[in-house]
């Protein structure tokens, strides 16, 4: 526990002692290759750049255990990350290597020091192990709010633990790159985003309209959300903290932090920090999901180079297949999710993106709603 009080989980997995050092929570994955399938649908392509420099981290399913008031439960948590990288592909590959692990570590022990608020050091060494266990829960009650809470909490402490560790090696290696950050979490049909840079998180959404054309008929509308507003200079918020730090903001081809990066937040970065570029990540705060919601994707800024949110949405809604329909299923010419990432990253480079290319597609079935 001290460990982590110290610094954070970083600091655990540099411990000889972390039981979870070697260990990957199960179905994560990060990867950088081109047919990449993360449990989600997802697809990368390097496209027009010299070097593949986007990453993708997810879990459809991490199992957080803790004790709630229906008795031990493991509460499942599905975690999509983007990762753009720019000046190198350090940072990106960092942080996609290390979230998932992080972020586990952060709620686990979020969660044992909400439960077990005023416990001494003694009894709270007695049941660290518990807490490192993969298998283990907290020994006091934990509501499905303080849940909410706790898995806010933690992804923002896993933004500031990738980007302090990465500082340690980026000054010990003499690496200059950065890297944006758009992870999604979802749990009982509730959606949280945390995000730094300008990779983006959609919601596509269907809405059903009453028809004038007749009883019993109704017509569906397609809408996207941008739940992400890009961290770029011209934004004024930013803009002023770049300032107020003694930084500028120029504009070549786009607005700059001193003429050089086109985000004012991104994990490493190392020489912009004293201007102002941050790796504090921006939260959406919790919102619940319906049925109208049917897909999240969240994607690098090469996609939205050759396609705008409206055209991915449509992407979607025009090519997915409805329920109870498969790509084989017949004269269907419907795509499944890991096709429509596909379809999405190729649209886009066939609309001259120059960019790296990636996406993620989550197809919010059932599971993903609240009831």
């Amino acid at each position: 526990m001290m460990a982590y009080d110290e610094g954070g989980s970083p600091a655990l997995f540099r411990s000889q002692e972390c039981p979870l050092r070697e260990w990957t929570p199960s179905n994560g994955v990060s990867q950088n290759h081109p047919t990449a399938n993360c449990g989600f649908a997802a697809a990368i392509l390097q496209g027009r750049r010299n070097y593949q420099e986007d990453r993708i981290a997810c879990n459809p399913a991490m199992k957080i255990p803790f004790l709630g008031n229906d008795g031990q439960k493991n509460v499942s948590v599905g975690v999509a990350a983007v990762f753009d990288g720019h000046g190198g592909a350090e940072a990106s590959e960092f942080a996609s290597k290390k979230f998932l692990s992080y972020f586990y570590l952060n709620v686990l022990f979020n969660i044992y020091k909400q439960a077990s608020p005023h416990k001494g050091n003694d009894e709270a060494n007695q049941n660290k192990s518990s807490v490192e266990s993969r298998s283990g829960t907290t020994s006091s009650l934990i509501d499905d709010t303080s849940l909410y809470d706790i898995l806010n909490e933690a992804l923002i402490r896993t933004f500031r633990d990738i980007d302090s560790e990465f500082t340690r090696e980026a000054l010990r290696n003499n690496y200059a790159s950065g890297s944006t950050g758009t992870v999604a979490l979802i749990v009982n049909g509730r959606l949280l985003v945390g995000f730094v840079g300008d990779s983006k998180a959609l919601l596509c959404s269907n809405r059903s309209l009453a028809s004038q054309g007749g009883e019993g008929t109704s017509m569906r509308t397609s809408y996207v959300q941008e739940l992400t507003k890009d961290h770029h200079p011209d934004r004024e918020d930013e803009k002023a903290r770049i300032e107020t730090a003694g930084g500028f903001v120029h504009t070549w081809g786009v607005p700059r932090v001193n003429g050089i990066l086109a985000m004012t937040r991104a994990i490493g970065d190392l020489s912009l920090r004293r201007f102002g570029v941050i790796a504090e990540p921006e939260v959406i705060a919790w919102q619940t999901l319906t049925t109208d919601n049917s897909f999240l994707v969240i994607g690098s800024d090469g996609i939205f180079e050759g396609l705008t949110p409206a055209n991915v949405c449509a992407i979607l809604h025009n090519n997915a297949c409805k329920p109870g329909t498969t790509e084989s299923s017949g004269s269907s010419s419907c795509l499944a999710p890991s096709a429509l990432a596909n379809r999405i990253v190729n649209n886009a480079y066939e609309n001259g993106s120059h960019d790296n290319i990636s996406v993620i597609v989550i197809h919010l079935e059932s599971a993903y709603h609240s009831q």
